[in-house]
Formats: C-alpha cells, structure tokens, sequence
C-alpha cells in the first residue's frame, strides 16, 4: 500500500515542499530511504523504527521504501523523521487520515517523543504560501511555528498522542497561545553609555552611526575603552521592527540558535567573532551552505575586535557584502544566497604595540612596521566605512569625574526619531536607513543648500575623495541632517561627515 505525506526542505533561507512517499511490499524485511538523503535522513530508519515500537504500535517486517521526492533536492536534516512515521503506519493501515493539506515536521526520539526542530519558521511559512491548511510540529516549537499568521499551528508531544488525534476524525486543534511581536518583552541592555567616562566624541560617533546604520571604526592605544564603547552600540540601536525582527529569528532559526522560550528575536543581534575566524565562519559556507556570522550579524552589528589581525584575506571577503547587504555563496550543487544588512563595528590598535602617536607612552614601532600593520585595511575595504574616529587615552581626571554621562536611553531615543524619519522617507523604496540607500535615491533625498555644495566641492578636491566616498558623505550628512530635525543638509552637517572619512595615521 502506498501512503504520501508532506513535509519540508531548506534551501539557505527559503523551503522547498517535500512529498514524502513510502510504499511497503512483500518481500524480505528491509527499510530504504531514497531521494538524495544525507547523513542524518539515513539515520531516520533507527529513529522511526525504534520509536514505532516504542509508541505501541508493530513495524512492518516487510520491503519497505520511502521516496523523498523531488529527488534531485538536497534533503538534510532530522525534520523528516516524523512524516516518514506517520506514511509508514498510515501505509501498513495502523492509523487513517488524509493528511494532504497538512505539513509534517518534527525530529524523533526513540520512546516516540518529538524534539525540537531547527528551521520551523521558514518551513511554516511555506505551508502558508501553499495554501495549505495546518502544520504539525513538536510542542517545544509551537511558539515559534506560531509566528506566522493565517495558518493553523497543531503541536504533539509524542507520535502516540498525534496518531490518536489524526485517527479519532476529530479537526486538528490550533495552537491557543501563539507568540505576538508585541507582547514581548522589551530588550535589556547590561552596558550603558552613561557607565563610560570620557570619549565623548566617540560617543557622538556612535550615536550617528546608529541612526543611519554607518560602518564605524574606532582606532587607539589598548585601554581606551573602544571594545567597551562597541559593546554599549546595541543599548542605544532603535527598537526592531516586526519585519526585521521575523528576519532575524528566521536565521537564527535555521541556525539553530534561537533562545529557548523566546521564539521571536527583540534583541538586535551582536556578534564578536574572534580574528582567527575562518573564511566559511564569516561569511557562510560548507559543503551544503549555513550562514556566517555576516548573515546572523543581519538588522545588527558585526563587531570586529583587533581587527587587522583578522588578515587582510577575509577583510577583503565583506567589500562585497558591505555594498550589497547580502551574500552569495556558489558550490558545484548550486548557490545560496543569505542577507547580511549589518553595521560593521571595528576597532583596533595603530600600530602593532598600540601606541603610534599616544602622548603617554612612546612607541616601539619601526615606520615599516606601522605601515605594513596598517596596510592590511586595504584602501577599497576603508572606503566602505562610513565613520573612522580616533580613541585617545583616557586621563585621571575623566575616569574619577563624579559627573555622570548621557544614558544610553536619552540617545536611543534620538536614535530613534532619526530612523522613524528614514521608516517615512524610504516607506516606498525598499529602505530602513540612509546606509541602505542607492546613488538614485540620494538625488533625491540628499537636498543641499549652497554652502553645503561648496564645501562638499572643495572636499572632492582636496582630499581627492571617490564618487563612493562622495555618496557616503552624502548619505553621512542626511543621518547627521534628521539628528538635528533638519529637511536640508546644511554646511555644518557635511562639515561633521567629512571629518569622519577615513584617513591615514602616518
């Protein structure tokens, strides 16, 4: 007797419908999966076997096949364990139900308890595009899996319990306590930008790259608190929005690393890989393509400490993901692309003893030795970046300064009317902030009056600027221009950008 089912692949971010075929036939006892299995789908024979015995019910001592159909997918993963159960039991006769218009997902123990699943969010939302009318999933994901609207979410703990539920006729229960976006709880931060004492300006600095989403770097001798300020960037990055927070989750969801008991992402994400990363850990890899740390940096931050030391090689490796916001990585079975609209933070040493022109202590270092250590920012990789300021040393009298600073709210805040600004601006563009913007978009949303031009003019000259430089400084400019509520970039706007473009420290 033939049994189908339905269930899901992923294909990088996306899934893909997977009808799951088993057919059993007289013969000696045997159990084949085909249908471009990997490792972990061939193990699903072990797991759906003992699981079978374990819930009450007899496997089959027969020929026993299961298609995974299209066969030329690429089918990875432990989520097929519980459609290939039900199509078997379904086709021996020990359970009836037509199951058509249902999605099938869920990872098996051996006493037939369902575990939780990687990817539930992708998959649901597929089965939403289909049309199709429930998803079954484990009942450690029903949170997550009810993320997405319009679709019945039925959760099980155990193949016995779902078996029952299908074979009573009974109509599949929806899930009654799904996840909503508002009835989270806010994020909450543990540094705070009034804990920092001095860097005042590297704060300012801070403060428009979180509003425009600008790549930062901060360069200046150890102890100057430039890992410590990068840290504190998440408290004041305005609040997600339900769209770039389904974003989020849905990566960390393939990923496997979604919070337990927080099916939605709030946080924005922070990720501080260490510089001896690889290539494929950065920017995603492996035979069948994850996504890298660019990509779960995605709506966040990437924050690269000691960042020469990472190499000029994988430096390289982000020019193209900082220009397009996403990455493609292409193997010999096809390519995957991931999104990877990150703000890039950096920090490092100007030298390789770390104190190059600091007026406390002297430095060890040879002129070769600081060019060459300088060198691995390459000049198409510094043009990339938005905002480039300087740490100083902290003195005595800033660390031991009873005056507290600016909290981290009171900025957020202003943050967060700047970027509400951009939300308007760019609501039929395709946009969220002033980074993101195209050549044509900055003429129309750059307005400059007659000063601004001419210092922009002599800013082209003398500093011998790109057209790229030129449009971030643009794009600089208007973040810059909503901080002060302004329609138009003034002088003094293009004034404050143009100080931030990168520049050589020898």
């Amino acid at each position: 007797m033939l049994a189908r089912v339905f269930s899901c692949a992923l294909i990088g971010l996306e899934g893909a419908l997977v009808e799951v075929e088993v057919d059993i036939s007289p013969g000696l006892p045997s159990f084949t999966i085909v249908g471009l299995p990997d490792a972990a789908v061939q193990e699903a024979r072990e797991r759906v076997r003992a699981a079978i015995r374990n819930s009450g019910f007899s496997f089959p001592r027969k020929r026993i096949t299961v298609n995974l159909a299209p066969a030329d997918l690429k089918k990875a993963g432990p989520s097929y364990d519980l459609p290939i159960a039900l199509a078997i039991l379904m086709s021996s006769g020990q359970t009836k139900r037509d199951v058509s218009d249902t999605l099938l997902l869920g990872e098996l123990s051996l006493d037939g308890s369902l575990r939780h699943t990687n990817g539930i969010l992708p998959m649901v939302a597929l089965a939403r595009e289909k049309n199709m009318a429930s998803v079954i999933v484990p009942e450690a994901d029903a949170n997550e899996a009810s993320l997405v609207e319009g679709i019945n979410i039925t959760p099980f703990n155990n193949l016995r319990e779902m078996c029952e539920r299908l074979s009573s006729g009974d109509a599949l229960e929806c899930y009654l306590h799904p996840a909503r976006y508002d009835d989270c709880d806010p994020p909450d931060y543990s540094i705070d930008l009034a804990h920092i004492k001095g860097q005042e300006h590297i704060k300012r600095a801070l403060e428009i790259a979180a509003a425009g989403a600008h790549n930062l770097i901060m360069a200046g001798p150890p102890g100057s608190g430039k890992t410590l300020l990068a840290r504190a960037l998440p408290s004041i990055l305005p609040a997600m929005t339900r769209d770039e927070a389904l974003e989020a989750t849905n990566i960390y969801s393939i990923s496997g690393l979604l919070p337990k008991n927080k099916p939605l992402m709030l946080n924005r994400p922070f990720r501080a890989p260490h510089y001896t990363i690889s290539n494929a850990g950065l920017v995603g890899g492996g035979s069948w393509p994850k996504p890298g740390e660019i990509s779960l940096s995605h709506r966040g931050v990437l924050f690269l400490d000691e960042l020469p030391e990472f190499g000029q090689s994988r430096l390289e490796l982000l020019r193209q993901p900082l220009e397009d916001k996403t990455v493609t990585i292409s193997r010999a079975r096809g390519s995957v692309s991931f999104p990877a609209n990150f703000m890039l933070v950096g920090a490092m040493n100007p030298c390789p003893c770390g104190f190059y022109n600091d007026p406390v202590n002297a430095c060890s270092c040879s002129a070769y030795a600081i060019s060459r250590y300088q060198q691995r920012l390459s000049g198409p990789f510094s043009d990339r970046i938005d905002i480039f300021v300087n740490a100083p040393h902290v003195n005595y009298d800033k660390l031991t300064s009873e005056r507290p600073g600016e909290p981290s709210q009171s900025v957020q805040k202003r943050v967060s009317q700047a970027r509400q600004c951009q939300l308007e601006r760019f609501k039929s563009h395709h946009r969220i902030a002033n980074a993101e913007m195209a050549a044509q978009e900055i003429g129309i949303f750059c307005h400059t009056d007659d000063p601004a031009r001419d210092l922009l003019k002599e800013g082209m000259r003398q500093l011998h600027l790109s057209a790229r430089a030129f449009h971030r400084i643009l794009k600089l400019s208007r973040t810059i221009a909503d901080l002060d509520e302004s329609d138009t970039i003034k002088a003094h706007h293009v004034a404050e950008a143009i100080q931030y473009r990168p520049r050589q420290m020898i």
